[in-house]
């Protein structure tokens, strides 16, 4: 499996010094897609016209001698959860198949505006719905490490797409774990910013209170790139966060020697595989020998994550996804009555987590229960944001593993809900408490299957976060070629 060519700057280098085109590298990637993708299945629609007609607007400013914009002519690809312009959008659901959205999401309108090709949309799991990318109604995505396994969900294309070098970046959601854990299993760097921080709008909504848009690519300094072009207030969302944002890329060469990072306790209990804490614990003495100080931390209600999450997020789902009734858009069953069609519809165009998931959201918050779960679950969810405040009075970042396994096999976990829900054990609490979290990719197993670091960092710190990322890659690319 071929891994990208390019980096984002020699690439906008090259197009400015007229070495080669955008459209040319647009058409390079589509072939790569062409050619290895019938294997991976990343992707569920590609916007060639699209793409060309954006390529050739660089030419046409390298031609004339303009100053480049910052993503000038990178091939970048979507998760399919958000909404695009003329270009079908699915959600990787059938209720959604024959959906064409009349604009587009904001991260999107700022990637293209920063110069961004994007190819098309990417595979995920079903309202990204899932640890996996088998809930997708189209086809599972298999990870380009080991075809035989899982690349993570749900933003499984998104990491497949980079991994495969069938883009240089792309965006992916993440609402319990859904970018930082398909990075970790696909061996790139995804991030997941602080709630607020990216603009949701044309974003389709899971779970409300917990969604984020974020990027995948190999290095953190692209990774830093694209947050840049993507973060920032944004008057078609609410809850956007009017906090400005930093240079993240002129950010990463501060030194973080003196830097305190806080390991957790409970994020190296039970069920973490000893392959995994091996490479974990490996990386954070690396992190040590940088100049960092190592200090044990507690986030005592991490145990009640998992509940919490699953209580809180299959509510706003719930709430959520009883727009789509057949009655507006998408998907609609032959029907004589409007209850029939409501019904047939939610039937056949949802598959069988959604509904499990819908389900178990109604009952939470319908009359008699809504006090016993999901008030009681938002309680805790402020406790476990706490533990977090309270850490972060003693420590800059936390470090712990990304999962607490290596991917594992297509099929292994499909009948058991609850062992796929286990596998975000380390990566709802970040969502839960709305702080920023990267993986990155820190070693790899006797199998050869990668591992990721998971860093957390304060509330709108995703600049520090960043710096220490960015600064564990290079000592281990160091390593690695020295």
């Amino acid at each position: 499996m071929m891994t990208s060519l390019h980096s984002i700057d020699s690439l906008r280098n090259a197009i400015r010094e007229e070495r080669t085109t955008a459209i040319a590298v647009a058409s390079e990637y589509y072939q790569r897609i062409q050619n290895y993708d019938g294997e991976v299945g990343a992707f569920l629609t590609l916007c060639e016209e699209r793409a060309m007609k954006q390529a050739g607007l660089i030419d046409q400013m390298a031609a004339e001698g303009q100053p480049l914009p910052p993503l000038a002519g990178v091939p970048i690809a979507i998760k399919d959860v958000m909404v695009t312009a003329g270009v079908r959008t699915t959600a990787g659901s059938r209720i959604l198949d024959n959906f064409i959205p009349p604009y587009d999401c904001s991260a999107v309108t700022r990637l293209e505006a920063a110069g961004a090709v994007i190819l098309g949309k990417l595979n995920c799991d079903e309202f990204a719905m899932g640890s996996s990318n088998e809930n997708s109604a189209y086809r599972p995505v298999h990870n380009p490490r080991d075809k035989t396994r899982v690349p993570g969900g749900s933003s499984g294309g998104s990491a497949a797409a980079v991994a495969a070098g069938m883009a240089i970046a792309t965006l992916g959601s993440d609402t319990g774990g859904s970018i930082r854990q398909p990075a970790s299993f696909c061996g790139v760097v995804g991030l997941k910013p602080t709630y607020g921080r990216v603009s949701r709008y044309g974003l389709i909504a899971f779970a409300s209170s917990l969604d984020h848009i974020g990027p995948f690519a190999n290095t953190v300094e692209e990774v830093a790139l694209l947050l840049r072009t993507i973060a920032g207030r944004d008057p078609m969302d609410s809850t956007s966060a009017d906090v400005a944002v930093p240079d993240y890329v002129a950010e990463l060469v501060k030194p973080v020697k003196g830097l305190r990072v806080g390991v957790a306790k409970e994020y190296f209990a039970e069920g973490l595989s000893p392959e995994v804490r091996t490479a974990v614990e490996a990386a954070i003495q690396e992190l040590a020998k940088l100049g960092c100080e190592i200090i044990p931390v507690s986030l005592p209600h991490t145990e009640y994550a998992i509940s919490t999450y699953y209580i809180i997020a299959t509510g706003e789902a719930s709430s959520n996804l009883a727009r789509y009734d057949g009655a507006r858009y998408g998907f609609r069953a032959k029907s004589s009555t409007l209850s029939e069609m409501y019904r047939k519809t939610r039937d056949a165009g949802f598959g069988a987590e959604v509904k499990r998931r819908i389900m178990l959201g109604t009952y939470a918050l319908s009359a008699g229960y809504y006090d016993a779960y999901y008030l009681k679950a938002q309680k805790v969810r402020t406790l476990i944001a706490r533990d977090f405040k309270e850490a972060f009075r003693w420590v800059d970042v936390i470090a712990s593993p990304t999962c607490p396994t290596t991917a594992f096999r297509l099929g292994e976990k499909s009948n058991d809900p609850m062992a796929m829900y286990l596998a975000d054990i380390y990566t709802v609490t970040a969502n839960l408490a709305g702080v920023p979290g990267i993986s990155v990719p820190c070693g790899e197993s006797s199998e050869k299957l990668p591992i990721g670091l998971q860093l957390f960092a304060r509330h709108f710190d995703e600049a520090t976060l960043l710096r220490v990322a960015h600064a564990y890659q290079q000592a281990k690319s160091r390593l690695q070629h020295g």
